[in-house]
């Protein structure tokens, strides 16, 4: 037979009851290994093709994961984002399983979250961006509903989460810096509700405080997580007329705008300015033969297979596992002494 036929036909051709096809295709041990073993042999020769909306009701399961996702302009130009993707999609279909990502309007995400987990459309939901408090969490555990946060939040109680060791990364790029002998060094952040950027903002104190040195308010700089953000918050402190020295910025999407602005005011990076980039800058975004200093962590990949594994584990064995990632410094030539 050619083609993909449904469970009647299936069952029609096996001379079996939609029932105890239907359940042997699900692996149910009321009915004979034996017949299961049948069952799986006629349904890959035949092009079976389970209707999603019946095994739903059968197993109670979708076989989905999702992440829901607040799109921005910038958020596709993010390879970082796509390769965390293209790692769990990887992970997932291993386990039988779709991945899927679920576009929100900015700001509405839980309308989403309900809709998804009311409608039983996902087993499970990856939680991206966390923040440092963050009621999709909140609504999340009030559910008792499986999820993986990407990123910690301040919440008391146990829950699964994948993270990278934010604040140890930002001090040890600023105390490199200082190493250089940079003492005014202005740092380019995220928006602060967002727990990376307080866990980032966190490790820039602690090294300026190691070192004695008080750090200007004037040069910590809050911006719109976008290309755009970092590109205009750059060149309002590369135009001060008390300029950093150094800057550090914690997200390589401000980052490949504030190396832009460096760029374009003339100044030598690693001479007159020097720039550390948190994740990096991708190299569409470098000009000429510039390696930018950054703090790098696990590739995409790796990270998406790891948030995969994850809650693979939370929703097979109900463990609640947490993981979290040293980052390292990767010297590039956009940082240096301070000129003389």
């Amino acid at each position: 037979m050619t083609g993909k036929v449904n469970l009647k036909a299936l069952s029609d051709a096996l001379g079996l009851s939609r029932t105890t096809v239907s359940r042997a295709l699900n692996g149910y041990e009321d009915v004979s290994a034996a017949t299961r073993e049948r069952v799986a042999k006629a349904a890959r020769e035949m092009g079976y093709v389970a209707d999603p909306t019946a095994r739903r009701l059968a197993t109670g399961r979708a076989d989905v994961i999702g992440i829901v996702y607040p799109f921005g302009g910038d958020d596709l130009g993010d390879p970082r984002f796509g390769e965390v993707v293209a790692g769990m999609t990887a992970r997932f279909a291993e386990d039988n399983r779709d991945f899927i990502i679920v576009a929100a309007r900015p700001n509405a995400e839980l309308e989403t979250y309900r809709r998804l987990v009311e409608g039983k459309l996902v087993d499970g939901l990856i939680v991206a961006r966390t923040l440092v408090d963050d009621p999709r969490i909140a609504y999340l555990q009030s559910c008792a509903f499986p999820y993986v946060a990407y990123g910690r939040t301040r919440i008391a109680e146990p829950y699964a989460w994948f993270d990278f060791d934010n604040e140890a990364g930002a001090r040890d790029a600023v105390r490199r810096l200082i190493g250089f002998g940079h003492r005014r060094i202005a740092m380019l952040s995220a928006p602060l509700a967002l727990n990376f950027a307080a866990q980032r903002r966190a490790g820039f104190h602690t090294a300026m405080h190691e070192a004695g040195i008080a750090p200007d308010p004037a040069l910590l700089v809050e911006c719109a997580f976008t290309r755009e953000g970092g590109l205009q918050a750059a060149q309002a402190l590369l135009t001060r007329s008390d300029r950093p020295t150094a800057l550090f910025v914690d997200n390589n999407i401000c980052g490949a705008g504030a190396f832009r602005a460096v760029v374009d005011s003339g100044l030598r990076m690693g001479q007159d300015i020097s720039l550390i980039v948190y994740d990096g800058v991708s190299s569409p975004d470098v000009a000429g033969s510039h390696r930018v200093t950054a703090v790098v962590q696990p590739t995409g990949q790796t990270t998406g297979r790891s948030l995969a594994n994850l809650m693979l584990r939370l929703i097979g064995e109900g463990a609640c596992g947490q993981q979290l990632e040293a980052p390292l410094i990767e010297a590039g030539d956009t940082d240096g002494p301070v000129w003389k």
